[in-house]
């Protein structure tokens, strides 16, 4: 576990708020339109990942959603120790976080998992290396809440309250 990760459920929800929900919401601000840069610019090029607008701008509004009822919901019941009934909305986040999976792969499969064509332009290896390390940080992010925030309160038992 990386050192800078707290403990404390509380914490590690201030955490998860401040180091994945802003830097996705950054990430994706920075790197829709630089696909849709590499779209038009490339447009009728084999390589260009068609369809990878539409599938970056359907995730961030899912996502959008998905921290915003962490946000407001299920992270400020965590730091109260739990609430009765808790598995249910980390049951929902669970299967949010398994449609993000599915939109990550298909990000992969466009991009030819991020292999860049030969003589690719600044914009498309920009994007090609943001698109890299928003996924490793989405897939981070998930691992975090599914395999070490969320089993301390499902059960309705919270391991710190």
């Amino acid at each position: 576990m990386d050192p800078h990760v707290p403990d404390d459920p509380a914490d590690l929800t201030r955490f998860i708020e401040t180091r994945y929900h802003e830097t996705h919401r950054a990430q994706l601000a920075t790197l829709i339109p630089l696909a849709e840069k590499v779209q038009t610019v490339h447009y009728g090029d084999k390589n260009v990942p068609l369809g990878l607008v539409d599938v970056l701008e359907r995730l961030r509004g899912e996502m959008e959603v998905h921290m915003k009822k962490e946000e407001l919901i299920l992270f400020p019941a965590i730091r109260r120790g739990g609430m009765s009934g808790i598995g249910q909305p980390i049951a929902a986040m669970r299967a949010d976080h398994d449609d993000h999976g599915r939109d990550s792969a298909e990000i992969l499969r466009l991009t030819g998992d991020l292999a860049l064509p030969e003589g690719a332009c600044r914009s498309w290896a920009a994007l090609y290396d943001g698109l890299g390390t928003f996924l490793d940080d989405l897939q981070a992010h998930i691992r975090l809440e599914n395999e070490v925030l969320f089993p301390q309160f499902e059960e309705g038992v919270p391991a710190h309250g």
